[in-house]
């Protein structure tokens, strides 16, 4: 699929690499001259649990790169790679796998029968990408290429990646509904924006599945797979973050305390809303008779399924963001007022039995 530009704007995106043989993270990602941290924010894979891990033949990662307008026509040119002794265009092409083709190579580098490949000569690795506002259907969105393989078809494509069959013939411009071996496809990856959510000097897109870490990597927001509401809170990942608590409380980005009444929940949470230099904003939001945390009846009627790992936040615009340093320390509550922590753990003292991880489903209305 091949996206017209006439502007110099560059979006994110994405691309569905199947790995051709075993390979570690840190040679995936000099292979696409991206940072490690990003490979691991795109594929939700946690830091701390890594390790020495191999990835092996046929895996399928999602590398994510800019997308910018080159010469009328979205394409990455970023990557760049160095010529071995035993290469070929074909082989260099399988590494990437098929991403990019052995004639592109070729045509992109002037490669031919007077100027054939030498080793050690710096390739440009042209690689396919698109944009489309990053939006499909009215969804913040970001697309992904990927390449069709041996068995695909577009219901099965359609199918492992959450699109219609119609929409990737609408997307991809196909005059019927099949593809072949080789052929890449734009698959719009439904995506968490920040757009309504009143963030202060930042706007963040995170595709459904994966997480971002913003804040000078303080704060981590995820993007879970079965809703798109965005959810911030402290990364773990920093040990100097301050500026983590919302002032006028004693909750921290990402925590909510939860009041019970005849009709519902009265529901406060302390929200991220950007950052800029060192300062980190946040403020409370607030939603009355909302729906309570662990009422399945009410979460039934929900549009959206939870994730109960993380809370699940959609926020109206709120007052001016505060900031205060501080270091998080949570303190629990106990009677009919509770706290959900960030990680999505009911935080209480007064009760003499154990609780599990609760599901928190919060919607503030607009």
């Amino acid at each position: 699929m091949i996206e017209p530009c006439s502007s110099s704007d560059s979006c994110p995106s994405l691309l569905g690499y199947i790995l051709p043989y075993d390979s570690e993270l840190a040679e995936i990602s000099y292979r696409f001259r991206i940072n490690v941290s990003d490979l691991l924010t795109a594929n939700s894979i946690s830091p701390k649990t890594l390790g020495d891990q191999i990835f092996h033949a046929k895996a399928f990662l999602r590398v994510p790169i800019s997308c910018p307008c080159v010469d009328g026509i979205r394409r990455s040119l970023s990557t760049t790679y160095t010529v071995q002794a035993a290469d070929t265009p074909d082989s260099i092409s399988a590494g990437f796998g098929g991403l990019v083709s052995a004639e592109q190579i070729r045509s992109t580098n002037g490669i031919n029968t007077q100027n054939p490949l030498m080793s050690g000569e710096k390739l440009v690795i042209p690689l396919p990408c698109t944009c489309f506002d990053n939006v499909n259907n009215g969804i913040a969105s970001v697309y992904m290429s990927y390449v069709v393989q041996r068995g695909d078809g577009l219901g099965s494509i359609g199918a492992e990646f959450g699109v219609s069959t119609m929409n990737l013939v609408a997307v991809n411009g196909l005059s019927q509904p099949a593809v072949d071996p080789g052929d890449i496809l734009s698959i719009p990856i439904s995506a968490c924006s920040s757009a309504k959510l009143n963030w202060y000097n930042e706007s963040l897109i995170v595709p459904n599945g994966s997480y971002a870490l913003t804040a000078n990597n303080c704060i981590k927001c995820s993007c879970g797979q079965h809703d798109l509401n965005l959810r911030c809170g402290p990364s773990g990942i920093e040990t100097s973050c301050s500026q983590l608590e919302c002032k006028g409380s004693d909750l921290f980005i990402g925590d909510s305390h939860v009041n019970q009444t005849a009709t519902g929940c009265n529901i406060t949470t302390c929200v991220y809303r950007g950052h800029l230099g060192g300062k980190i904003f946040r403020s409370l939001a607030n939603s009355s008779q909302a729906p309570c945390p662990g009422n399945q009846s009410s979460n039934a009627a929900s549009p959206f399924s939870f994730d109960p790992a993380v809370p699940s936040i959609a926020v109206s615009p709120s007052p001016s963001p505060s900031i205060s340093p501080s270091t998080r320390a949570p303190a629990p509550m106990s009677g009919q007022n509770f706290d959900v922590s960030s990680n999505g753990r009911l935080l209480v003292t007064a009760l003499s039995f154990s609780l599990l991880p609760l599901q928190l489903g919060i919607l503030f209305l607009l």
